[in-house]
């Protein structure tokens, strides 16, 4: 009986290893080819960059006096002076306290009205003098006439003599008295007009018409002038207009030009796309992590409004737009095939070619080392390095494309173009295909069962199937 049983399992276990055996090399996957097609459009190559809306002319409204906040102004609408308020010009946005600087007015006024009656008291002098002059001359004149008839002492006339010459010298103080009293009302008059200007400070007003994008005091706040102006308001002159400064890589800077059309997305409004143009290249470069970097504005309409300031933009700076032109996907270009996925007579060259010297490998389109080469250099990218030939005077590389002969796939050596990152631009080296061709983009691996029907929810092989 043992030994019946020890049969039995041995048996059980050869045709449970036998079953694996037959599933496992009669299940395999079958591979099937994603493909798409050759078409005839439009390419657009791009640059991307990451750029901040601004407004194009922003005023930051300060305060040249210190002093509590009082109270805001009133917009258009009769409501207190916020963020969004719309102002016109000379409007009043905010209200310092006035009280020392009405003080000091006050203060320079008394000093000017006692310059002024400093004058009148010297002009009053000036004549007195005047008078004392008249008198003294007189004497004067009259002591000369006496002195010449011995009429006169000597004595009394040399006292009409100096008291003459006093009272000329007497009145020329007196007219630098009224200079000096109506210099002093000058300076009177200044300090008036700077106490009086700092008076006017403590109100705010706007100096453009505009809309407030920034309010930087609240009621009660001291603001205090110093060495650098308080900010209060930040107002912007035009919102209709609108400017998105990019942050353009050195290496890209070359490609863009004034008036380049410029497309570009915001978060805010996902699928919308806005345009716009460059207006200027800013040549003060900054350098972040040794990556430098130029600031490009782009102008752009924005008369809905939609676009707020400070915005993230998502930038794309339109280099060239190829029309009328073959394209493929750049998945096209970057896939290439299993060698058993290729004719067998591509397959045959691949072989004679790899016994053959390198000098003597011959680089013809259907060769597959060639197009293995090839493929290659498109799975680098489309943009690789740029040879002699232009397609349509566009830089262009070589590349690869794989089209279904049967269950097999063959190549199809092509020059590349434009790229959008997408679509590629081609141009056929050999004979053209025609618009439409199915083009291998991938491959799908999906289970066969023993029947010969294909699953995709059949269970796989617990230790994979064979490619």
């Amino acid at each position: 009986m043992k030994t019946i049983i020890l049969i039995l399992l041995g048996l059980g276990i050869l045709g449970g290893g036998g079953w694996y055996w037959y599933y496992r090399h009669n299940a395999a996957p079958a591979v099937t080819f994603r493909t798409a097609e050759l078409a005839r459009g439009e390419v657009v190559p791009t640059i991307s960059a990451t750029g901040t809306i601004e407004p194009q002319d922003v005023v930051d409204v300060g305060a040249q006096v210190q002093g509590q906040i009082l109270r805001f102004g009133e917009d258009s609408e009769g409501k207190s002076i916020d963020y969004t308020s719309p102002v016109e010009e000379n409007m009043v946005l905010a209200n310092i306290d006035p009280t020392t600087y009405a003080a000091d007015l006050g203060t320079a006024k008394a000093s000017l009205a006692q310059a002024e009656a400093a004058v009148k008291s010297a002009n009053a002098t000036r004549d007195q003098m005047d008078a004392k002059l008249y008198q003294a001359t007189s004497d004067w004149e009259r002591a000369q006439k006496l002195k010449s008839g011995e009429a006169l002492s000597e004595s009394d006339y040399n006292n009409y003599q100096a008291a003459f010459k006093t009272a000329n010298a007497n009145r020329g103080v007196a007219v630098a008295a009224i200079a000096q009293a109506e210099a002093g009302v000058l300076q009177a008059k200044a300090a008036v007009d700077k106490a009086q200007r700092n008076l006017d400070f403590c109100t705010i007003k706007s100096p453009v018409k505009g809309v407030v994008i920034d309010r930087r005091v609240n009621i009660g706040q001291t603001v205090v002038a110093s060495l650098n102006t308080p900010s209060l308001f930040l107002i912007a002159k035009d919102l209709t207009q609108v400017e998105v400064w990019v942050s353009v890589n050195e290496a890209d800077i070359g490609k863009v030009h004034l008036g380049q059309p410029v497309t570009f997305t915001v978060d805010a409004f996902p699928g919308h796309s806005f345009r716009g143009e460059v207006g200027k290249v800013r040549l003060n470069a900054t350098m972040t992590q040794n990556v430098v970097t130029y600031t490009v504005e782009v102008n752009t309409d924005n008369s809905d409004s939609k676009l707020l300031p400070y915005m993230t933009a998502n930038v794309q700076f339109e280099i060239s737009r190829r029309k009328d032109v073959l394209l493929v996907p750049n998945a096209a270009l970057r896939w290439y095939p299993q060698p058993e996925m290729v004719a067998a007579d591509v397959r045959a060259a691949m072989a004679d070619k790899s016994k053959k010297p390198a000098a003597e490998v011959d680089e013809s389109p259907d060769t597959g080392k060639s197009a293995h080469k090839n493929a290659k250099k498109a799975h680098a990218g489309p943009t690789s390095k740029p040879t002699t030939k232009p397609v349509n005077n566009e830089p262009h590389g070589h590349g690869t494309l794989w089209v279904l002969d049967g269950k097999f796939v063959r190549p199809v050596k092509v020059r590349t173009g434009a790229t959008d990152g997408i679509n590629t631009e081609i141009a056929f080296t050999g004979d053209p295909l025609p618009v439409g061709t199915q083009l291998v983009t991938g491959e799908q691996h999906i289970q066969t069962t023993d029947n010969g029907t294909t699953n995709p929810f059949a269970p796989q092989p617990i230790f994979g199937h064979r490619h």
